[in-house]
């Protein structure tokens, strides 16, 4: 059993020709909305892959929360441990190029209202052995006391340490399992860009010191990973980027449910690499989320 404890939100979606710079309006072509949120669309992830899917975390008393929860309600996510929140649903602004890239800005909104209650009560309905997931848009205080209660609880936590922010340090240390792109992971250990050599001594050193398995996605390049005193990588799929919106909650989610399917670790991080590639081919976080059987005809 999978349970994601992290945010919800309305992605809306602009695309233009190319990102702006600084101070500059660019034309856009085509204006959508989405379900999304990084919790949530970890949650579908995990579901489409085949895993029993729990979803705590808030929406607001409007019409944008019911359409944040209607693919998770379609794909019989368990919402029974999402709240009504008095603040409006949380909303992403995203900007999707024509080669793909794309720049997002967050407004929490009732995803900022989740607090360590909530985070306590989400842990207590676990099993020992069970999967959290968590992300950075709910309160640090409330990832906090998940993890915290996770550990006591023998309940195995897995922590994306994105959108990436100054606490991740502290935060991050505390997960069974990290999770960064490249470039959240050369901020995570405060060193600079690294080269992929210094990158995998850095996991290497810190893997020795805390035991903690640590997981870097690395785009087209796949994914390196250091997982029980063993190095581990798993290449993606050669592909031409639509919209890598979703790739890394789609990687996410699908790691969680190989895990908690049984999946050997080289083989869950292989399965979460195709299903991130495969994400990158539709514009949208949740829309863009391979089924299953999408993902295993590829590997």
């Amino acid at each position: 059993m999978i349970t994601v404890f992290g945010s919800i939100n309305m992605d809306l979606i602009a695309t233009p020709e190319r990102l702006p710079k600084p101070g500059e309006t660019v034309l856009g072509t085509s204006f959508t909305t989405a379900a999304g949120g990084k919790g949530a669309n970890q949650a579908l992830a995990a579901r489409r892959a085949g895993a029993m899917v729990r979803m705590a975390g808030a929406v607001g008393d409007d019409q944008m929360g019911s359409q944040a929860l209607a693919l998770l309600a379609d794909a019989a996510v368990d919402l029974n441990a999402v709240r009504s929140a008095a603040e409006a649903t949380g909303t992403a602004h995203i900007l999707v190029a024509a080669d793909g890239e794309n720049v997002i800005v967050v407004v929490p909104g009732a995803n900022g209202t989740v607090t360590d209650e909530d985070a306590r009560r989400t842990v207590a309905a676990m099993s020992r052995g069970d999967y959290l997931m968590l992300q950075f848009e709910i309160p640090d205080a409330a990832i906090e006391a998940a993890l915290a209660s996770a550990k006591a609880k023998g309940v195995i936590s897995i922590m994306n340490i994105a959108p990436f922010k100054a606490e991740a340090e502290r935060i991050g240390a505390m997960a069974d399992i990290l999770v960064a792109n490249e470039t959240e992971f050369d901020l995570f250990v405060g060193k600079g860009e690294l080269s992929a050599e210094a990158r995998e001594a850095t996991m290497r050193a810190l893997h020795s010191e805390s035991g903690q398995t640590i997981i870097v996605t690395l785009g087209a390049d796949g994914v390196v990973a250091i997982h029980k005193n063993e190095v581990h990588r798993a290449a993606g799929l050669a592909i031409e980027p639509v919209d890598t919106v979703g790739a890394g909650d789609t990687f996410c989610g699908y790691l969680a449910a190989s895990l908690d399917a049984g999946l050997t670790f080289g083989k869950a991080l292989r399965r979460a690499a195709v299903a991130g590639s495969l994400a990158c081919l539709k514009p949208g976080a949740q829309p863009s989320i391979p089924f299953a059987r999408a993902v295993d005809a590829r590997i």
